[in-house]
């Protein structure tokens, strides 16, 4: 019999309150993963948007990022520029590396719901050309049996595989349980992993602690190169969990506005580069730059 390793349990749950978003009023935002890097490694910080618009103002605009990745999905309403339009349940990686502009503006009375990370690079791919890769929900590999659906967007997990390139190994699916369904699947022991849940409960691991809607927990891990389980049960309504797993890159970053870098001197560069308009907007990008599955 295939040895499954550990089995992941949770280690820490955490409740993300809702604070008043950038956007104005309508806009509320939970920081999901914020400010522990040392801990949440690679993931830099995760954030949960909600924007319930009621006037018809743009609101929005252009701004920089160097030094890590966006990863960015769209749970509800739509969201994007003249370049590409996010729709629900739509993926994309943009990959900032080097230094790129983007614009994420919402025209007119809108609501919707977006889980952006930033994801860490490796040292080694710091300053590589920035790339946008975009994959459809319709497009997204997914399976359902035994009352759970899987649509994974990144990585191979539950016997899917994405297409999406990645520089850290990345794992990201969006799990839709019926209710008392139960998903036993594997995972790298060796990734950070946590489960966010977006509806209903859920009870995870061998000893089957709870985490209720909009609470994170985090999973413990095992060691390079050993395989471990995940499993989830659904509660009595149900539930709705988005996994986030990936490999550390143990390496420190220093973190200052819109920039990732390795030292201080490296991020006065990237604002002087972005004052002296070296960063391309993600418009300009050619299409070896662009990638739609």
């Amino acid at each position: 019999m295939e040895n499954q390793g550990i089995v992941r349990n949770i280690i820490s749950i955490k409740k993300p309150s809702a604070q008043p978003g950038f956007l104005g009023p309508d806009h509320t935002a939970r920081a999901v993963v914020y400010d522990e890097f040392a801990y949440s490694d690679p993931f830099i910080l995760l954030m949960d948007d909600f924007l319930d618009k009621k006037d018809d103002a743009p609101v929005g605009g252009p701004h920089p990022h160097a030094g890590f990745e966006t990863v960015s999905l769209l749970l509800e309403g739509e969201i994007g520029d003249e370049t590409h339009m996010m729709k629900q349940g739509d993926f994309q990686v943009m990959t900032a590396g080097s230094g790129i502009v983007h614009t994420e503006t919402i025209e007119g009375r809108s609501r919707m719901r977006l889980l952006q990370m930033w994801l860490n690079l490796p040292k080694a791919d710091r300053w590589t050309t920035p790339r946008v890769q975009d994959l459809a929900f319709a497009n997204a590999p997914s399976a359902e049996k035994n009352g759970v659906k899987t649509v994974l967007y990144s990585g191979s997990f539950a016997g899917l595989h994405s297409p999406v390139k990645n520089y850290v190994p990345l794992i990201v699916a969006d799990i839709r349980l019926q209710p008392g369904a139960s998903l036993a699947e594997s995972l790298p022991a060796s990734y950070n992993a946590f489960l966010y849940v977006i509806e209903g409960d859920v009870a995870v691991g061998d000893d089957r602690k709870v985490l209720n809607i909009n609470q994170i927990g985090w999973l413990n891990r095992g060691a390079t190169g050993e395989s471990s389980k995940l499993v989830v049960v659904a509660g009595a309504g149900g539930a709705r969990v988005v996994l986030y797993a990936g490999e550390p890159q143990n390496d420190s970053i220093v973190s200052h506005g819109p920039f990732i870098a390795d030292d201080q001197e490296e991020i006065k560069g990237l604002y002087s580069d972005f004052r002296h308009g070296k960063m391309r907007h993600v418009s300009t990008l050619s299409d070896g730059q662009r990638f739609n599955y």
